[in-house]
């Protein structure tokens, strides 16, 4: 073949706006992106891109902005099938009085491969392409978003206390190494531990956790700091706030994803920055159960990696990741009395970029780079909703809605075309949750 001859691919995607994320706040006008195997091997001019690639299928969207798959850095997906329940609560007795107990009496495999299911339907639909999941039953997890082609980061939960998943703090671990070592080669699904909270985990239980992770080179996914009340109870049982409880431990460090974080001191947050913790924001769900603010204007000026997280549909109540980018910037602001603070730009970054670091994927996947992974989303602009079109990353955080996401690819096999889920039967997805809200419904009676 000679040197002007033209690249096979396997698929070339022309977009009106292709918005790479990395390097920068860059909108390329229309550009083009050469998919091979699953990875990026091209990202240049329309024309440019027509000339060196023979590809085996162009997808043409002028009017439309391709963008990495969005990544949402914590979610509790089986809960889908809890959305709508106990609304307008606060958390513990949101979760104690009526979370918990319904868990009790319906969370097993199917329970969980069911919402699982459902999560990823939605997800996809909303753009969507990688979710750190925090949950029990990691196995059935892992085989169903594998079935599936999504791409998770699967949390093998700790917590103090038995559950249908495990019953003593040993089974707990045993299970857990069992499942990482079952998925430990797998491209798709990845594993963390998900120790719950420091106020549900003894010492003992997150000592073990911070040598394992070391010695698996895995993440700790923890909810921490998510409400005052939780720092205060933290001071009472141990004459310590969680985050320096955390530190004694050993946990502050580069592989911690500390989610919600809403009640923080100027030196926890200079400790979160000096460590490399990552912070997942997940504003809607805080707000829904009045757990606080966390200062995202603070930290990002002291240079921690923000990602965004939707948290679980029983407390949000969706999977909507431009819904949570538009909270997120909107909350910074009031939050940092600052117009200026958590722009647009840093929006789509969190839920792309740095949800991709947080959870140790960057180097495959977050934002559209030659040799990443082609986790892809395609957002249509020409809507009425996102007219007259000024300013393309600031239509889709503060304008977009996810009806307007046509087409999504993941490691670049189509996962939804036009709108329409590939190898999902939506028919069947609505039957089954309204099964689901059917047995929940003779629990709650």
């Amino acid at each position: 073949m000679s040197d002007t001859a033209p690249r096979e691919c396997d698929l070339l995607i022309e977009a009106g706006w292709v918005v790479p994320v990395a390097p920068g706040d860059a909108v390329l006008v229309d550009h083009a992106v050469a998919i091979s195997n699953g990875a990026i091997v091209g990202l240049l001019p329309t024309a440019e891109a027509r000339q060196r690639f023979h590809a085996r299928e162009t997808v043409a969207r002028p009017g439309s902005v391709l963008i990495p798959g969005l990544v949402n850095a914590h979610t509790h997906n089986p809960m889908t099938l809890l959305r709508g329940i106990a609304d307008d609560l606060p958390l513990m007795v949101w979760l104690q009085e009526h979370i918990w107990p319904i868990e009790g009496e319906v969370i097993g495999p199917e329970f969980v491969a069911d919402g699982v299911t459902l999560a990823v339907a939605e997800m996809l639909r909303g753009g969507t392409t990688c979710a750190n999941e925090n949950y029990f039953f990691p196995d059935v997890q892992a085989a169903t978003y594998q079935k599936l082609g999504f791409r998770a980061r699967v949390g093998l939960p700790v917590i103090d206390f038995p559950t249908a998943w495990a019953k003593t703090d040993a089974e707990y671990f045993d299970r857990a190494i069992d499942v990482h070592d079952q998925w430990r080669d797998n491209p798709l699904v990845t594993m963390a531990f998900v120790p719950h909270a420091p106020y549900t985990v003894s010492d003992a239980s997150f000592e073990r956790i911070r040598m394992l992770s070391d010695q698996l080179d895995i993440p700790v996914h923890l909810h921490t700091h998510e409400t005052a009340h939780e720092v205060e109870e933290s001071l009472q049982k141990y004459a310590q706030r969680p985050l320096a409880r955390l530190d004694r431990l050993g946990l502050v460090n580069d592989r911690l994803i500390a989610v919600h974080m809403t009640s923080l001191t100027d030196a926890e947050i200079a400790l979160c920055a000096e460590r490399g913790v990552s912070v997942v924001h997940c504003p809607e769900s805080n707000l829904k159960l009045a757990s606080g603010f966390c200062p995202v204007g603070k930290l990002e000026q002291a240079g921690i990696n923000i990602a965004i997280g939707t948290d679980g549909a029983a407390s949000n109540n969706d999977l909507d990741m431009f819904g949570e980018m538009r909270t997120a910037a909107q909350l910074a602001k009031a939050v940092a009395g600052d117009a200026t603070a958590f722009s647009a730009v840093s929006a789509l970054r969190a839920a792309t970029l740095g949800g991709a670091r947080a959870m140790g994927l960057d180097d495959s996947i977050g934002s559209i780079e030659v040799g990443k992974r082609a986790d892809l989303a395609c957002v249509d602009l020409q809507q009425i909703e996102t007219q007259p079109l000024h300013d393309v990353v600031s239509q889709l955080v503060y304008a977009t809605g996810r009806h307007q996401v046509t087409d999504v690819w993941i490691d670049g096999k189509a996962r939804m075309q036009q709108r329409e889920l590939v190898g999902m039967d939506c028919q069947a997805l609505i039957a089954n949750a309204r099964q689901w809200r059917t047995r929940i419904a003779a629990i709650q009676a």
